[in-house]
């Protein structure tokens, strides 16, 4: 990345968890309000929903071994696979497919750092999704090649 602008990394409010399903499993209903904006109230005391903004960040993967899903933790079931605990920063702005070395200089400067990270894709930028106990350094960490507001 060597002469490109220097990054600029935002936070995405709330915390995350990552899950894991059998690849046979269908997408759960939770997912699907997630994406929606729909979240349920409590399931044992209150059987209505409440309407929310969409969550800034679902994200679903399936491969041939598993079905995976990085959502907002409060909404994921106690009995789901999960690793709890996670906050997100992306890359502002739209990427371009043509960049070389963006992830590599973020997850560069994490491992340097020891702070194990969990990198996302879309079509328009990256998400790093770090655990919260990590979350200072990662951003002492991430302050050396971006900026983070």
């Amino acid at each position: 990345m060597s002469g490109a602008r220097r990054l600029t990394l935002e936070w995405l409010s709330g915390r995350y968890a990552v899950c894991r399903l059998s690849d046979r499993d269908s997408l759960p209903g939770w997912v699907a309000q997630a994406s929606a904006g729909v979240f349920s109230c409590s399931q044992e005391h209150d059987n209505k929903a409440k309407q929310v903004n969409a969550a800034p960040l679902v994200c679903v993967t399936r491969t041939d071994r598993e079905l995976s899903i990085v959502v907002d933790e409060s909404i994921v079931p106690e009995d789901v696979q999960a690793e709890r605990g996670f906050v997100a920063m992306r890359i502002a702005g739209t990427l371009d497919f043509s960049a070389v070395g963006i992830l590599s200089s973020l997850t560069g400067a994490l491992a340097a750092a020891k702070v194990p990270a969990l990198a996302i894709s879309t079509y328009d930028t990256d998400v790093l999704l770090v655990a919260a106990a990590h979350q200072q350094r990662a951003v002492e960490a991430l302050k050396r090649v971006a900026n983070i507001v």
